[in-house]
């Protein structure tokens, strides 16, 4: 049976709110990052994600171990929550997701850009041709 976890992180990075949607899924890890402007309130992020999860486009896939839920004694949860609450920011993984996912847009961007410099290069070439063929059409 195949286990799906989510999390959602929300914390201030100079000057936005920022969201990590993380998503666990059959070992792998994948990431998405939302700006939400202003504080929000928690029945805003609420329903941020009942209105736009199905949306939200996540990173290609990190491998990532999965974590063996079992019972835990309330003090250490306890502990362990105060303790990831002092960790503000995004975890390694999360890092790692992200960064592969700006890179692959920083690829697709390098990639259309080359290919319209490449289509205006020949459209220039081909309008040069065609002045220098009416040019010396017969005389």
């Amino acid at each position: 049976m195949n286990k799906v976890t989510g999390r959602l992180l929300v914390f201030f990075e100079e000057p936005f709110w920022i969201g990590i949607f993380e998503r666990v899924e059959e070992g792998t890890l994948s990431v998405c990052k939302v700006s939400f402007g202003a504080e929000p309130k928690d029945y805003e992020v609420n329903q941020f994600i009942l209105e736009n999860y199905d949306k939200l486009r996540f990173s290609p896939s990190v491998d990532s171990e999965v974590e063996l839920e079992e019972r835990i004694n309330p003090k250490r949860l306890q502990r362990k929550v105060r303790k990831q609450l002092q960790n503000v920011g995004m975890g390694t993984k999360s890092q790692q997701a992200l960064k592969r996912q700006q890179e692959q847009g920083k690829l697709e961007r390098k990639m259309r850009s080359r290919k319209q410099r490449e289509d205006e290069k020949t459209r220039q070439f081909d309008l040069k041709q065609q002045k220098k063929k009416e040019k010396h059409r017969g005389r």
